[in-house]
């Protein structure tokens, strides 16, 4: 991008925890971190972007997140990194918008999220993210609110065949949601190896097909769950706008995103907002999107994904994809009526 630092350092991308940030260099470069620059790391995790960029220029890092746990990470992060280039702001990225200028913070010159659950969340049982092992049917990000059990106990059967096909795109909505309301009558959902084992009970193991990777079966239901007991679509669409509103001009956005609604939100708003919209017709009049000035340019027109190399030593990152797009001088679109872009 322009104004790139050629003799930045090399990336580095190693983290104490284990945990391996993804698309790490891809990030580096797409935000193209300068001496002075404030760069927003909006999902701090376990901190592998915000060593990355503090290692690629003297800027100054804000790094976000809503679970607690993060911010005895941040602490120690800041006391063994750059405690006078790093500052952590605990909360919810869709709040970005009014915690920058709480923090002290109004424009900034890069912004970059990780969208979706860290490899925190997914390793320690306890949180219930995951079905690898047993543990408490939970899924909250932030420990607060409605859990996974909750939603899967007190749902009709009508809501959860809708959440399941709406945020898991699960084929077998129905028979799934229908078995759950069968089997909550004599025993209610706590653990996550009670209700992965309700769903290969009922809709069965795939098949091993030639060059492909099996998917659990109960994959989606647990991404459908997950993204319900956390509004991360939601928090998605606050989180652009406010980005699109606290960026500088020339500021970069970046979004790594790991499943198709979610892209699907990022590369809808990106394109809108970059004036990439269909031309009015005379059976068609303009829309009001094709005439405002693009409030974003986007440095290229597809998703940048992981290398094979990097999804061999970290298996994780197969499914992610990076978007990028540079603030213009033009005015904040904002929200439309409704969800639009979603």
């Amino acid at each position: 991008m322009a104004g790139a630092d050629t003799c930045r350092p090399a990336v580095t991308t190693a983290v104490s925890s284990g945990h391996i940030p993804v698309l790490a260099a891809e990030i580096v470069d797409a935000l193209a971190p300068r001496a002075g620059d404030i760069i927003v790391d909006a999902t701090f995790g376990a901190g592998g972007y915000s060593r990355a960029l503090l290692a690629a220029a003297d800027c100054h890092v804000v790094a976000l997140d809503r679970d607690p746990d993060a911010a005895s990470r941040a602490a120690r992060f800041a006391s063994d990194v750059a405690p006078a280039r790093f500052t952590f702001l605990p909360g919810c990225f869709g709040d970005l918008d009014t915690l920058l200028p709480a923090g002290g913070f109004d424009r900034v010159d890069g912004i970059v999220f990780d969208v979706g659950v860290s490899s925190f969340q997914l390793d320690e049982a306890e949180r219930g993210f995951s079905f690898q092992s047993d543990g408490p049917l939970d899924m909250r990000m932030s420990r607060v609110g409605e859990s996974a059990a909750d939603i899967v106990n007190a749902y009709s059967e009508a809501e959860l065949v809708a959440l399941f096909r709406e945020y898991g795109e699960e084929p077998k909505a129905r028979r799934i949601a229908a078995a759950i309301v069968a089997e909550r009558d004599g025993t209610p959902f706590s653990r996550t190896h009670q209700l992965a084992d309700l769903v290969v009970r009922t809709v069965g193991q795939p098949r091993p097909r030639k060059g492909r990777k099996t998917v659990h079966p109960a994959t989606r239901v647990f991404q459908a769950l997950r993204i319900l007991v956390n509004d991360e679509l939601g928090e998605l669409r606050r989180g652009l706008l406010a980005a699109e509103a606290r960026l500088k001009t020339g500021g970069r956005l970046v979004v790594v995103s790991f499943h198709s609604l979610e892209d699907r939100i990022v590369k809808t708003f990106l394109a809108e907002r970059a004036g990439r919209v269909p031309a009015g017709s005379r059976h068609r009049p303009p829309s009001l999107e094709a005439a405002r000035p693009p409030s974003f340019d986007l440095k290229r027109k597809s998703a940048v994904k992981p290398t094979a190399a990097e999804v061999d030593a970290n298996p994780r990152a197969r499914s992610a994809r990076l978007r990028a797009a540079v603030r213009t001088p033009a005015p904040v679109w904002g929200a439309k009526d409704g969800e639009g872009w979603s």
